[in-house]
Protein backbone atom coordinates (compact mmCIF):
# COMPACT_ATOMS: atom_id res chain seq x y z
CA UNK A 1 0.00 0.00 0.00
CA UNK A 2 1.02 3.59 -0.71
CA UNK A 3 1.76 5.61 2.46
CA UNK A 4 -0.91 8.66 2.45
CA UNK A 5 -0.30 11.85 4.41
CA UNK A 6 -3.12 12.02 7.21
CA UNK A 7 -1.70 15.28 8.22
CA UNK A 8 -0.39 13.56 11.30
CA UNK A 9 2.76 14.34 12.88
CA UNK A 10 5.94 11.96 13.82
CA UNK A 11 3.79 11.08 17.25
CA UNK A 12 0.41 10.23 15.28
CA UNK A 13 -1.70 13.19 16.39
CA UNK A 14 -2.78 15.69 14.34
CA UNK A 15 -0.42 18.39 14.17
CA UNK A 16 -2.15 21.82 15.10
CA UNK A 17 -2.77 24.41 13.07
CA UNK A 18 -0.33 27.43 12.71
CA UNK A 19 -2.43 30.67 13.84
CA UNK A 20 -0.25 32.71 11.17
CA UNK A 21 -1.24 30.72 8.19
CA UNK A 22 -4.96 30.64 8.95
CA UNK A 23 -5.01 34.68 9.33
CA UNK A 24 -3.15 34.60 5.85
CA UNK A 25 -5.55 32.51 3.99
CA UNK A 26 -8.24 34.45 5.48
CA UNK A 27 -6.89 37.86 4.08
CA UNK A 28 -5.89 35.94 0.86
CA UNK A 29 -9.63 34.31 0.63
CA UNK A 30 -11.10 37.98 0.85
CA UNK A 31 -8.67 39.52 -1.66
CA UNK A 32 -9.91 36.54 -4.08
CA UNK A 33 -13.63 37.15 -3.04
CA UNK A 34 -13.71 40.82 -3.60
CA UNK A 35 -11.74 40.64 -7.04
CA UNK A 36 -13.47 38.25 -8.66
CA UNK A 37 -17.06 38.74 -7.22
CA UNK A 38 -18.80 42.54 -6.21
CA UNK A 39 -20.71 41.12 -3.76
CA UNK A 40 -19.76 41.23 0.02
CA UNK A 41 -18.70 38.27 2.00
CA UNK A 42 -19.99 39.52 5.28
CA UNK A 43 -18.23 36.27 7.00
CA UNK A 44 -14.55 37.11 4.97
CA UNK A 45 -14.89 40.57 5.88
CA UNK A 46 -15.89 40.55 9.57
CA UNK A 47 -12.59 37.62 9.96
CA UNK A 48 -10.53 39.74 7.80
CA UNK A 49 -11.06 42.57 10.50
CA UNK A 50 -10.40 40.24 13.60
CA UNK A 51 -7.03 39.63 11.61
CA UNK A 52 -5.98 43.29 10.86
CA UNK A 53 -6.95 44.27 14.29
CA UNK A 54 -5.16 41.35 16.43
CA UNK A 55 -1.64 42.29 14.31
CA UNK A 56 -2.09 46.14 15.45
CA UNK A 57 -2.84 47.61 11.72
CA UNK A 58 -5.66 50.03 11.10
CA UNK A 59 -9.05 48.69 10.12
CA UNK A 60 -8.80 51.29 7.00
CA UNK A 61 -7.08 49.02 4.76
CA UNK A 62 -10.31 46.81 4.92
CA UNK A 63 -12.08 49.86 3.70
CA UNK A 64 -12.64 49.93 -0.05
CA UNK A 65 -13.00 53.66 -0.48
CA UNK A 66 -9.37 54.82 1.72
CA UNK A 67 -6.98 55.03 -0.97
CA UNK A 68 -3.62 53.59 0.04
CA UNK A 69 -1.82 57.46 0.49
CA UNK A 70 -5.01 58.40 3.13
CA UNK A 71 -3.84 55.27 5.15
CA UNK A 72 -0.67 56.24 4.98
CA UNK A 73 -1.59 60.04 5.79
CA UNK A 74 -3.08 59.06 8.75
CA UNK A 75 -0.36 56.28 9.36
CA UNK A 76 3.14 57.30 8.46
CA UNK A 77 4.75 54.41 10.11
CA UNK A 78 3.01 52.12 6.73
CA UNK A 79 5.18 53.94 4.17
CA UNK A 80 8.16 52.32 4.57
CA UNK A 81 6.31 48.99 4.72
CA UNK A 82 4.45 49.61 1.70
CA UNK A 83 7.82 49.99 -0.61
CA UNK A 84 9.53 47.57 -1.93
CA UNK A 85 6.24 45.25 -0.27
CA UNK A 86 5.90 42.74 -3.47
CA UNK A 87 9.68 42.32 -3.72
CA UNK A 88 12.03 38.95 -2.68
CA UNK A 89 12.35 38.77 0.98
CA UNK A 90 15.25 36.76 2.65
CA UNK A 91 14.44 34.11 4.38
CA UNK A 92 15.24 34.39 8.07
CA UNK A 93 18.21 31.90 9.57
CA UNK A 94 15.59 30.31 11.56
CA UNK A 95 13.30 30.01 8.75
CA UNK A 96 9.53 31.46 7.39
CA UNK A 97 8.87 34.80 10.06
CA UNK A 98 4.79 33.44 9.56
CA UNK A 99 3.86 36.72 11.54
CA UNK A 100 5.23 39.36 9.10
CA UNK A 101 3.71 37.36 6.36
CA UNK A 102 0.50 38.10 7.87
CA UNK A 103 1.20 41.95 7.96
CA UNK A 104 2.68 41.52 4.56
CA UNK A 105 -0.47 40.03 3.07
CA UNK A 106 -2.81 42.31 4.67
CA UNK A 107 -1.14 45.44 3.25
CA UNK A 108 -0.53 43.43 -0.40
CA UNK A 109 -4.02 43.08 -0.10
CA UNK A 110 -5.24 46.80 0.23
CA UNK A 111 -2.48 47.68 -2.93
CA UNK A 112 -3.76 44.92 -5.17
CA UNK A 113 -7.52 45.46 -4.64
CA UNK A 114 -7.05 49.07 -5.28
CA UNK A 115 -5.37 48.64 -8.49
CA UNK A 116 -7.16 45.80 -9.81
CA UNK A 117 -10.79 46.44 -8.64
CA UNK A 118 -11.34 49.65 -10.15
CA UNK A 119 -15.56 48.75 -10.47
CA UNK A 120 -17.27 50.20 -13.26
CA UNK A 121 -19.89 52.68 -14.33
CA UNK A 122 -18.53 56.53 -14.86
CA UNK A 123 -15.76 57.76 -13.27
CA UNK A 124 -14.86 61.44 -12.05
CA UNK A 125 -11.88 62.98 -12.15
CA UNK A 126 -11.14 62.86 -8.20
CA UNK A 127 -11.46 58.83 -8.73
CA UNK A 128 -9.01 58.46 -11.60
CA UNK A 129 -6.29 60.61 -9.34
CA UNK A 130 -6.95 58.30 -6.68
CA UNK A 131 -6.58 55.22 -9.02
CA UNK A 132 -3.33 56.82 -10.36
CA UNK A 133 -2.09 57.80 -6.50
CA UNK A 134 -3.13 53.84 -5.67
CA UNK A 135 -1.21 52.51 -8.64
CA UNK A 136 2.30 54.64 -7.89
CA UNK A 137 2.14 52.69 -4.58
CA UNK A 138 1.99 49.36 -6.52
CA UNK A 139 4.83 50.47 -8.69
CA UNK A 140 6.79 51.23 -5.75
CA UNK A 141 5.52 47.76 -4.12
CA UNK A 142 7.17 46.24 -6.71
CA UNK A 143 10.43 48.31 -5.97
CA UNK A 144 9.99 50.54 -9.28
CA UNK A 145 9.44 54.03 -9.20
CA UNK A 146 6.16 55.83 -9.21
CA UNK A 147 4.80 56.07 -12.83
CA UNK A 148 7.54 53.63 -14.02
CA UNK A 149 5.17 50.86 -15.41
CA UNK A 150 2.72 53.11 -16.85
CA UNK A 151 4.71 55.73 -18.49
CA UNK A 152 7.99 56.79 -19.18
CA UNK A 153 8.10 59.58 -16.55
CA UNK A 154 9.49 57.47 -13.73
CA UNK A 155 12.97 57.00 -15.27
CA UNK A 156 15.13 54.09 -15.72
CA UNK A 157 13.82 52.49 -12.26
CA UNK A 158 14.79 48.70 -11.35
CA UNK A 159 14.95 46.18 -13.61
CA UNK A 160 12.58 43.19 -13.47
CA UNK A 161 13.96 40.17 -11.37
CA UNK A 162 14.24 37.04 -13.19
CA UNK A 163 12.94 36.25 -16.79
CA UNK A 164 9.65 34.25 -15.80
CA UNK A 165 6.55 34.57 -17.30
CA UNK A 166 4.32 33.17 -14.35
CA UNK A 167 3.87 33.96 -10.55
CA UNK A 168 6.75 32.02 -8.53
CA UNK A 169 5.18 31.79 -4.71
CA UNK A 170 8.11 30.28 -2.18
CA UNK A 171 5.20 28.44 -0.69
CA UNK A 172 2.33 26.57 -1.92
CA UNK A 173 -1.78 26.97 -1.49
CA UNK A 174 -3.77 30.31 -1.28
CA UNK A 175 -2.16 30.42 2.47
CA UNK A 176 1.21 30.61 1.35
CA UNK A 177 4.12 33.06 1.56
CA UNK A 178 3.15 36.29 -0.99
CA UNK A 179 4.81 35.60 -4.33
CA UNK A 180 7.36 37.82 -5.82
CA UNK A 181 5.39 39.35 -8.37
CA UNK A 182 8.11 41.41 -9.07
CA UNK A 183 9.09 38.67 -11.79
CA UNK A 184 5.21 39.95 -13.89
CA UNK A 185 6.52 43.52 -14.46
CA UNK A 186 7.06 42.72 -18.07
CA UNK A 187 3.30 41.83 -18.19
CA UNK A 188 2.11 44.27 -14.96
CA UNK A 189 3.01 47.51 -16.73
CA UNK A 190 0.49 47.18 -20.15
CA UNK A 191 -1.79 45.64 -17.62
CA UNK A 192 -2.02 48.71 -15.66
CA UNK A 193 -2.17 50.76 -18.51
CA UNK A 194 -5.02 48.81 -19.96
CA UNK A 195 -6.78 49.94 -16.53
CA UNK A 196 -6.22 53.47 -16.50
CA UNK A 197 -6.60 53.97 -20.28
CA UNK A 198 -10.50 52.14 -19.42
CA UNK A 199 -11.10 54.86 -16.50
CA UNK A 200 -9.83 56.99 -18.84
CA UNK A 201 -12.43 56.54 -21.75
CA UNK A 202 -15.14 56.03 -18.67
CA UNK A 203 -15.00 59.60 -17.59
CA UNK A 204 -17.24 61.97 -19.20
CA UNK A 205 -13.45 64.01 -19.85
CA UNK A 206 -15.09 67.21 -21.66
CA UNK A 207 -16.92 67.92 -18.73
CA UNK A 208 -14.45 67.74 -16.42
CA UNK A 209 -12.20 69.59 -18.66
CA UNK A 210 -14.75 72.26 -18.73
CA UNK A 211 -14.01 72.89 -15.17
CA UNK A 212 -11.03 74.00 -13.76
CA UNK A 213 -11.38 73.20 -10.42
CA UNK A 214 -11.56 69.12 -11.61
CA UNK A 215 -9.14 69.23 -14.34
CA UNK A 216 -6.80 70.50 -11.87
CA UNK A 217 -7.37 66.81 -9.92
CA UNK A 218 -6.14 65.11 -13.57
CA UNK A 219 -2.35 63.24 -13.24
CA UNK A 220 -1.40 63.51 -16.88
CA UNK A 221 -0.73 59.77 -17.95
CA UNK A 222 -0.33 58.29 -21.19
CA UNK A 223 -3.83 57.10 -21.24
CA UNK A 224 -5.41 60.24 -21.04
CA UNK A 225 -2.94 61.82 -23.25
CA UNK A 226 -3.54 60.11 -26.20
CA UNK A 227 -7.45 60.27 -25.52
CA UNK A 228 -7.08 64.36 -25.31
CA UNK A 229 -4.85 63.90 -28.49
CA UNK A 230 -7.90 62.07 -30.01
CA UNK A 231 -10.27 64.40 -28.92
CA UNK A 232 -8.54 68.00 -29.60
CA UNK A 233 -10.41 69.25 -32.42
CA UNK A 234 -13.62 68.90 -30.45
CA UNK A 235 -12.81 70.87 -27.32
CA UNK A 236 -12.70 74.73 -27.39
CA UNK A 237 -12.54 77.65 -24.74
CA UNK A 238 -11.56 76.39 -21.63
CA UNK A 239 -11.73 72.80 -22.18
CA UNK A 240 -9.43 73.16 -25.15
CA UNK A 241 -7.16 75.30 -22.29
CA UNK A 242 -7.19 72.88 -19.78
CA UNK A 243 -6.20 69.81 -22.30
CA UNK A 244 -3.06 71.69 -23.40
CA UNK A 245 -2.09 72.36 -20.06
CA UNK A 246 -2.10 68.86 -18.78
CA UNK A 247 -0.09 67.95 -22.94
CA UNK A 248 2.51 70.19 -21.68
CA UNK A 249 2.96 68.89 -17.95
CA UNK A 250 3.15 65.22 -19.26
CA UNK A 251 5.41 65.93 -21.98
CA UNK A 252 7.97 68.47 -19.83
CA UNK A 253 7.44 65.79 -17.22
CA UNK A 254 8.41 62.75 -20.19
CA UNK A 255 10.91 65.25 -21.35
CA UNK A 256 13.56 65.64 -18.45
CA UNK A 257 13.15 62.04 -17.95
CA UNK A 258 14.42 61.30 -21.59
CA UNK A 259 16.90 64.76 -22.21
CA UNK A 260 18.68 62.56 -18.66
CA UNK A 261 19.02 59.30 -20.82
CA UNK A 262 19.93 61.35 -23.94
CA UNK A 263 22.76 62.57 -22.32
CA UNK A 264 24.28 60.06 -20.62
CA UNK A 265 24.37 58.20 -23.76
CA UNK A 266 25.58 60.74 -26.35
CA UNK A 267 29.16 61.55 -25.14
CA UNK A 268 32.02 61.28 -27.74
CA UNK A 269 35.51 60.33 -27.49
CA UNK A 270 38.05 63.28 -26.62
CA UNK A 271 39.42 65.25 -29.65
CA UNK A 272 43.10 65.46 -28.84
CA UNK A 273 43.37 67.42 -32.06
CA UNK A 274 41.52 70.50 -30.56
CA UNK A 275 43.82 72.09 -27.93
CA UNK A 276 42.54 72.21 -24.71
CA UNK A 277 41.23 75.33 -23.59
CA UNK A 278 43.35 77.11 -20.68
CA UNK A 279 40.83 78.25 -18.04
CA UNK A 280 41.34 77.12 -14.39
CA UNK A 281 38.46 74.65 -14.08
CA UNK A 282 40.26 72.32 -16.58
CA UNK A 283 43.71 72.51 -15.04
CA UNK A 284 44.88 69.21 -14.53
CA UNK A 285 46.85 69.36 -11.11
CA UNK A 286 48.21 65.68 -10.91
CA UNK A 287 49.53 65.87 -14.12
CA UNK A 288 51.19 69.67 -13.56
CA UNK A 289 52.51 68.30 -10.31
CA UNK A 290 54.06 65.22 -11.91
CA UNK A 291 55.75 67.20 -15.41
CA UNK A 292 57.52 69.74 -13.22
CA UNK A 293 58.82 67.18 -10.67
CA UNK A 294 62.17 68.14 -11.80
CA UNK A 295 62.25 71.45 -10.98
CA UNK A 296 62.00 70.81 -7.29
CA UNK A 297 64.08 73.00 -4.51
CA UNK A 298 63.95 70.24 -1.40
CA UNK A 299 66.12 72.90 0.33
CA UNK A 300 63.34 75.74 0.19
CA UNK A 301 60.60 72.89 -0.05
CA UNK A 302 59.53 74.57 -2.91
CA UNK A 303 58.15 73.38 -6.53
CA UNK A 304 58.85 75.86 -9.73
CA UNK A 305 56.02 75.63 -11.83
CA UNK A 306 57.62 76.43 -15.63
CA UNK A 307 54.30 74.85 -17.47
CA UNK A 308 50.86 73.98 -16.64
CA UNK A 309 48.77 71.42 -18.22
CA UNK A 310 45.34 71.40 -18.65
CA UNK A 311 42.69 68.83 -19.49
CA UNK A 312 41.30 67.68 -22.87
CA UNK A 313 37.50 68.64 -22.84
CA UNK A 314 36.60 68.68 -26.39
CA UNK A 315 34.64 65.29 -27.92
CA UNK A 316 34.59 64.53 -31.49
CA UNK A 317 30.97 65.04 -33.04
CA UNK A 318 30.59 64.48 -36.93
CA UNK A 319 27.43 66.37 -38.08
CA UNK A 320 24.41 63.73 -38.53
CA UNK A 321 21.23 63.86 -40.37
CA UNK A 322 18.41 62.36 -38.50
CA UNK A 323 15.01 61.43 -40.21
CA UNK A 324 12.29 59.99 -37.57
CA UNK A 325 9.53 58.38 -39.24
CA UNK A 326 6.37 57.94 -37.11
CA UNK A 327 3.33 56.22 -37.89
CA UNK A 328 0.82 57.93 -36.35
CA UNK A 329 -2.16 55.30 -36.89
CA UNK A 330 -4.42 54.50 -33.69
CA UNK A 331 -2.12 51.82 -32.68
CA UNK A 332 0.88 53.68 -32.37
CA UNK A 333 -0.18 56.45 -30.03
CA UNK A 334 2.67 55.89 -27.20
CA UNK A 335 5.19 55.66 -29.73
CA UNK A 336 4.02 58.62 -31.36
CA UNK A 337 4.31 60.86 -28.20
CA UNK A 338 7.91 59.41 -26.89
CA UNK A 339 8.83 59.76 -30.21
CA UNK A 340 7.87 63.36 -30.69
CA UNK A 341 9.69 64.24 -27.48
CA UNK A 342 13.04 62.53 -28.63
CA UNK A 343 13.18 63.95 -31.84
CA UNK A 344 13.01 67.24 -30.01
CA UNK A 345 15.59 66.46 -27.80
CA UNK A 346 17.85 65.27 -30.96
CA UNK A 347 17.23 68.63 -32.61
CA UNK A 348 18.82 70.31 -29.13
CA UNK A 349 21.95 68.86 -29.47
CA UNK A 350 25.14 70.34 -31.37
CA UNK A 351 25.23 69.18 -35.08
CA UNK A 352 22.26 67.11 -35.75
CA UNK A 353 19.64 68.35 -38.06
CA UNK A 354 16.91 66.52 -37.08
CA UNK A 355 13.48 65.61 -39.81
CA UNK A 356 10.54 64.77 -38.63
CA UNK A 357 7.76 62.95 -40.73
CA UNK A 358 4.32 61.61 -39.12
CA UNK A 359 1.89 59.67 -41.45
CA UNK A 360 -1.23 57.67 -41.35
CA UNK A 361 -2.51 57.32 -45.27
CA UNK A 362 -1.04 60.54 -45.90
CA UNK A 363 2.10 62.11 -44.66
CA UNK A 364 3.10 65.42 -42.68
CA UNK A 365 6.67 66.83 -42.13
CA UNK A 366 6.81 68.54 -38.63
CA UNK A 367 10.35 69.32 -39.32
CA UNK A 368 9.51 72.93 -38.61
CA UNK A 369 8.28 71.74 -35.47
CA UNK A 370 10.42 69.49 -34.48
CA UNK A 371 12.25 71.05 -31.38
CA UNK A 372 8.89 71.80 -29.70
CA UNK A 373 7.32 68.36 -28.88
CA UNK A 374 4.23 69.86 -27.46
CA UNK A 375 3.44 71.99 -30.60
CA UNK A 376 3.88 68.57 -32.72
CA UNK A 377 1.44 66.76 -31.34
CA UNK A 378 -0.81 69.16 -31.37
CA UNK A 379 -0.07 68.92 -35.47
CA UNK A 380 -0.70 65.25 -35.23
CA UNK A 381 -4.08 63.91 -36.65
CA UNK A 382 -4.38 60.27 -34.84
CA UNK A 383 -6.32 57.20 -36.24
CA UNK A 384 -7.20 56.04 -39.79
CA UNK A 385 -5.30 53.62 -42.22
CA UNK A 386 -1.48 53.25 -42.95
CA UNK A 387 0.34 53.95 -45.86
CA UNK A 388 4.11 54.50 -45.23
CA UNK A 389 4.58 54.91 -49.38
CA UNK A 390 3.49 58.37 -48.64
CA UNK A 391 5.99 59.10 -45.61
CA UNK A 392 8.09 57.03 -48.18
CA UNK A 393 8.17 60.19 -51.06
CA UNK A 394 9.10 62.72 -48.07
CA UNK A 395 11.51 60.93 -46.58
CA UNK A 396 14.10 60.15 -49.39
CA UNK A 397 14.55 63.50 -50.90
CA UNK A 398 16.01 64.82 -47.90
CA UNK A 399 18.70 61.34 -47.58
CA UNK A 400 21.26 63.50 -49.47
CA UNK A 401 24.33 62.16 -47.96
CA UNK A 402 23.78 58.52 -46.95
CA UNK A 403 26.79 57.36 -45.19
CA UNK A 404 26.00 60.74 -42.70
CA UNK A 405 21.87 59.76 -42.00
CA UNK A 406 20.01 57.38 -39.51
CA UNK A 407 16.31 57.07 -41.03
CA UNK A 408 14.41 55.96 -37.91
CA UNK A 409 11.05 54.41 -39.13
CA UNK A 410 8.56 53.74 -36.04
CA UNK A 411 5.67 51.57 -36.87
CA UNK A 412 3.87 48.19 -36.32
CA UNK A 413 4.28 47.72 -39.63
CA UNK A 414 0.58 46.34 -40.93
CA UNK A 415 0.86 48.08 -44.68
CA UNK A 416 -1.49 47.99 -47.45
CA UNK A 417 1.20 48.44 -49.82
CA UNK A 418 3.64 46.24 -48.26
CA UNK A 419 5.84 44.90 -50.89
CA UNK A 420 6.68 48.52 -52.71
CA UNK A 421 7.29 50.01 -49.04
CA UNK A 422 9.96 47.12 -47.96
CA UNK A 423 11.67 47.78 -51.67
CA UNK A 424 11.95 51.42 -50.83
CA UNK A 425 13.37 50.77 -47.27
CA UNK A 426 15.80 48.12 -48.64
CA UNK A 427 17.06 51.23 -51.37
CA UNK A 428 17.72 53.31 -48.78
CA UNK A 429 19.84 50.44 -46.03
CA UNK A 430 21.64 49.52 -49.49
CA UNK A 431 22.67 53.42 -50.09
CA UNK A 432 24.56 53.25 -46.92
CA UNK A 433 22.26 55.27 -45.03
CA UNK A 434 21.60 53.37 -41.42
CA UNK A 435 18.26 52.09 -41.45
CA UNK A 436 16.63 51.57 -38.06
CA UNK A 437 13.29 50.00 -38.09
CA UNK A 438 11.56 49.63 -34.81
CA UNK A 439 8.24 48.22 -33.98
CA UNK A 440 6.75 50.22 -30.80
CA UNK A 441 8.84 53.01 -28.73
CA UNK A 442 6.61 52.49 -25.72
CA UNK A 443 7.58 53.06 -22.03
CA UNK A 444 5.89 49.29 -21.38
CA UNK A 445 7.48 47.79 -23.94
CA UNK A 446 4.76 46.32 -25.63
CA UNK A 447 3.81 46.32 -29.24
CA UNK A 448 3.07 43.84 -31.99
CA UNK A 449 4.94 43.80 -35.38
CA UNK A 450 4.00 42.19 -38.88
CA UNK A 451 5.88 39.36 -38.74
CA UNK A 452 5.74 39.54 -42.66
CA UNK A 453 7.89 42.79 -42.69
CA UNK A 454 9.85 40.84 -39.34
CA UNK A 455 11.89 38.22 -41.25
CA UNK A 456 12.98 40.49 -44.07
CA UNK A 457 14.22 43.16 -42.08
CA UNK A 458 16.29 40.66 -40.57
CA UNK A 459 17.22 38.96 -43.98
CA UNK A 460 18.11 42.51 -44.88
CA UNK A 461 20.45 43.20 -41.73
CA UNK A 462 18.24 45.71 -39.83
CA UNK A 463 16.17 43.69 -37.49
CA UNK A 464 13.06 45.02 -36.00
CA UNK A 465 14.20 47.47 -32.58
CA UNK A 466 10.69 46.88 -30.18
CA UNK A 467 10.48 47.56 -26.67
CA UNK A 468 11.50 50.13 -24.22
CA UNK A 469 12.19 53.38 -25.66
CA UNK A 470 16.18 53.15 -23.86
CA UNK A 471 16.57 50.94 -26.74
CA UNK A 472 16.48 53.24 -29.73
CA UNK A 473 18.34 56.11 -27.38
CA UNK A 474 21.17 53.39 -27.57
CA UNK A 475 21.00 52.58 -30.83
CA UNK A 476 20.91 56.02 -32.08
CA UNK A 477 23.63 57.12 -29.63
CA UNK A 478 26.17 54.63 -31.41
CA UNK A 479 25.77 56.36 -34.72
CA UNK A 480 25.53 59.99 -33.63
CA UNK A 481 28.54 59.70 -31.49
Amino acid sequence: MTEQNTGHGPGGAADAPDPDDNRRQVLYWRLLARLFDHEEQPALESASLAVVEDIGLPPALLDPGASVGSVVQRHPELAAEFDGLMTPEPEEDGGRDRAAEVRRAALASKVLLNVFASGSGTVTAEQLARWQSDAEWFERALGCRPGELRGGRGGAGRAAAGGGTGVGPTGTGVGGPLPDLSRLIPAIGPELGSIEAGLVKRMRLREVLADPALAARLTPSMSLIEQLLRDKDNLSGVALANAKALIRRYVDEVTEVLRTQVEKSTVGELDRSVPPKRVFRNLDIDRTIWKNLTNWDPEGERLYVDRLYYRHTSRKTTPQRLIVVVDQSGSMVDSMVNCTILASIFAGLPKVDVHLIAYDTQALDLTPWAHDPFETLLRTKLGGGTDGTVAMALAQPKIAEPRNTVVVWISDFYEWRQQELFDSMAAVHRSGAKFIPVGSVTSSGRGSVNPWFRERFKDLGAPVISGHIKKLVHELKTFLT
